[in-house]
């Protein structure tokens, strides 16, 4: 120890680094500690051999005398050599001081200063983390410790230990236990840690022994990892300077910047909630307000965390807004919607009270709206609606983030990719790398983006958690393969314009303002089975280049009350990020006419029906219900619908066309099929006769032959056994010898 004055005149200088500072605290503890040591010898006048492992009959006398609060060496008679510590530990705090002002003014960051100041620790509550800090860099403190309180099993500081070190006097010692109090800044945010001794459980305060918590001892020793109990659900982005040049953000960026700028130079708590749909732009915009404020910022899923289970919600809330304090971060909870879920109430009081007092700025972040209520008390709160960019915004994005990087496919429209992709900007953002990825390894010698190119990239950033709830249908017929008369396909076509010109006429044209709800278009095709409903849905998600979702009744609709519309809100949420078109087939069976109320089934009946309509008004996509017989549907129902398309029964004619359109260019057929024969004389949809052109191909194949009448008769005959009609003999006149 460097006790000489001399000598400690001699470091007025900064101190060069933190580990530096921190050696410098301990030789001023160490000095506490010799003074306490010089008392405590006084005392130790039995045989050491057995010092702390009995009370002998003349300290029961000693004490019985001695007052109440006061350690023994407390009243022992002084020693000469006491006075010259105290004058030495008073310089040695003196200079430390002075040199830590010092190394501020030289840029020389000090770890147990800055921990102090952001947890506003006073120079008492510094010195008790001090004394639990000096085991961790050297263990002869254990052994220190364990002889000043007379036991040397005792390694760690006891509550009563610590204040007879750091408190001179029982006024002063009694004042100060509030440091180790649960509401206390060591406490609250678990600088510190009080334990029991095992072989003494429940003991007072005074007897309880103290820890410095790991993470702040590798914080004071230089280390900035994330506790590693909150590794699972937590990490630290350092954010660059100049991402508030976004040119969709950028207005809503400034705004908050000279908020939040205001409250951290008065270091006062400040709540921002982000709410909008996924990928608007909320965790961008908190980047970008980090840069420009030089902080980190610190992302908390907020979901993950709920599940976690340990540590318990109270404690991870605590050491989550340590960590933020730890790192100098802007906090950022991510899903802050599913702690306003009733079972949540509890949790989301306590964040918000953590909040309120914290320092500086919190982000939350959610998909919903939401407002604190009185309950929640006085938060300083500003809420920040994300939402999609328009129609307009996407065009404009579209070449910006495209243009400079690859070169493009001559003719490519950007208008339809902006109407069609109702996407955020992080997701044309993310589809121009994607597009860009396709072309390079398409052509890695001279790769170009083609029109392909981006709508495969498109599809590729739609929510794939549609898939888990619905049947993706790849598309893969085109206009001149399905048979319909010719004003059915002109609806159709003009169902596809309406898709490709949406954007330009809602939001240019302002039709979105004569609209209250959705903007999307509802469908309804009605007609016999195998009529074409399917392939028309899938001709128009490959004109559109969208992907096309056949959802299955069987695992929507269901018994238990309210399940039904659960699957439905899980279909349509999804479908709101996928851009998909969702083909509802069979649609009677849930859409079906409303039932007259009898029972509590037929009124829970018309309450799924009606959620149904409540959904499809407010989603922004297309929804198809294919239907078998018109009649089954709900009128109520079929008034919201924006198109319907009948699908009748083909005719000899567009019979005799489906046959001739059935067949792949590849099949070998017989020069004497006669396929006006089996327009004619079999009244089948094209369903039924896709079904009898693919088993004649195989009975074809079976045989060694080419497809000839023969196998198509075969094949009628199993259609019909399907069908459940009867074959008779004679009934296909010439071709009836073919019939086995």
């Amino acid at each position: 120890m460097r006790l000489g004055r001399e000598i400690l005149h001699s470091f007025m200088e900064p101190f060069i680094d933190n580990l530096q500072h921190i050696l410098a605290e301990l030789e001023r503890l160490d000095v506490l500690i010799r003074t306490q040591v010089l008392r405590a010898r006084q005392l130790h006048t039995a045989d050491e051999h057995f010092q702390g492992l009995y009370v002998s009959e003349q300290e029961i006398d000693t004490l019985l005398s001695e007052p109440a609060g006061l350690p023994r060496w407390a009243i022992a008679p002084a020693d000469p050599s006491l006075d010259y510590l105290a004058s030495v530990l008073e310089e040695m705090a003196s200079i430390n001081r002075r040199r830590c002002a010092a190394s501020q003014q030289h840029g020389v960051t000090l770890r147990l200063d800055e921990l102090a100041r952001r947890f506003q620790l006073s120079p008492f509550a510094v010195d008790v983390l001090l004394v639990c800090l000096a085991p961790e860099i050297d263990l002869r403190y254990e052994r220190l410790f364990g002889y000043l309180q007379d036991d040397i099993t005792k390694r760690r500081p006891s509550v009563d230990l610590t204040l007879n070190l750091l408190a001179p006097s029982l006024e002063r010692k009694l004042a100060e236990r509030r440091h180790f109090l649960p509401d206390s800044p060591l406490c609250q945010y678990h600088l510190v840690t009080l334990f029991d001794d095992p072989s003494y459980p429940q003991p007072p305060l005074l007897g309880r022994f103290l820890r410095a918590d790991r993470r702040i001892v590798d914080f004071l020793l230089g280390a900035d990892d994330v506790d590693e109990r909150l590794r699972p659900f937590v990490q630290v982005e350092r954010v660059a300077v100049g991402l508030a040049s976004d040119p969709l953000l950028a207005g809503v960026i400034e705004r908050l910047l000279a908020v939040g700028r205001q409250r951290q130079a008065a270091e006062a708590p400040l709540i921002f909630y982000f709410h909008g749909p996924n990928g608007v732009g909320k965790r961008h915009t908190a980047r970008a307000l980090c840069g420009e404020l030089a902080r980190p910022l610190l992302v908390v899923d907020g979901p993950s965390l709920l599940n976690a289970g340990e540590p318990t919600f109270a404690v991870a809330a605590r050491l989550i807004l340590r960590e933020a304090l730890l790192h100098d971060a802007v906090l950022y909870w991510r899903g802050f919607e599913t702690l306003l879920a009733d079972e949540q109430r509890a949790a989301c009081e306590q964040l918000l009270g953590l909040l309120a007092e914290h320092p500086g700025l919190s982000i939350l972040a959610g998909d919903t709206a939401w407002e604190p209520t009185h309950e929640d008390g006085e938060l300083p709160f500003i809420q920040v609606e994300f939402r999609r960019p328009t129609y307009r915004q996407r065009r404009e994005l579209w070449p910006q983030l495209l243009e400079g990087k690859l070169p493009l496919e001559d003719g490519i429209e950007l208008d339809s990719l902006a109407s069609q992709f109702r996407f955020t900007a992080g997701q044309i953002r993310a589809a121009a790398a994607t597009a860009r990825n396709l072309a390079r390894s398409r052509n890695p010698q001279q790769p170009h983006v083609t029109e392909d190119d981006l709508h495969t990239a498109c599809r590729l950033q739609s929510n794939r958690k549609l898939a888990e709830l619905a049947r993706k249908i790849t598309p893969h017929y085109g206009w001149d393969e399905i048979v319909l008369p010719a004003d059915r396909i002109q609806q159709l076509r003009e169902i596809v314009n309406q898709v490709k010109h949406r954007g330009r006429v809602y939001e240019e044209w302002g039709f979105d303002r004569k609209l209250a709800m959705g903007k999307g278009l509802n469908v309804l095709f009605a007609g016999p089975s195998g009529t074409g409903k399917t392939m028309a849905a899938d001709i128009m998600a490959g004109e559109l280049r969208l992907d096309l979702y056949k959802i299955d009744l069987s695992s929507v609709v269901s018994k238990y009350i309210g399940e039904t519309e659960k699957n439905l809100a899980r279909i349509f949420q999804e479908a709101e990020t996928s851009n998909a078109i969702l083909f509802f087939d069979e649609a009677d069976a849930l859409f079906g006419k409303r039932s007259e109320v009898r029972d509590s089934h037929d009124r829970y009946a018309n309450i799924e029906i009606s959620y149904l309509l409540q959904r499809m008004e407010e989603y922004d996509g297309m929804v198809i219900l294919a239907s078998n017989l018109h009649k089954n549907m709900d009128d109520a129902f079929v008034r919201r619908m924006h198109f319907t398309v009948e699908f009748p029964f083909p005719n000899e004619k567009q019979r005799r066309r489906i046959w001739e359109k059935i067949w792949p260019a590849q099949t070998p057929l017989s020069p004497s099929l006669d396929l006006g024969y089996m327009a004619r004389r079999f009244e089948m949809a094209g369903g039924n006769i896709r079904n009898i052109a693919l088993a004649a191909a195989f009975f074809a194949a079976d045989d060694g032959e080419i497809v000839n009448m023969p196998h198509l008769i075969r094949a009628v005959q199993r259609e019909y056994q399907k069908m459940g009609k009867v074959v008779v003999n004679g009934e296909f006149d010439d071709y009836a010898n073919y019939i086995r």
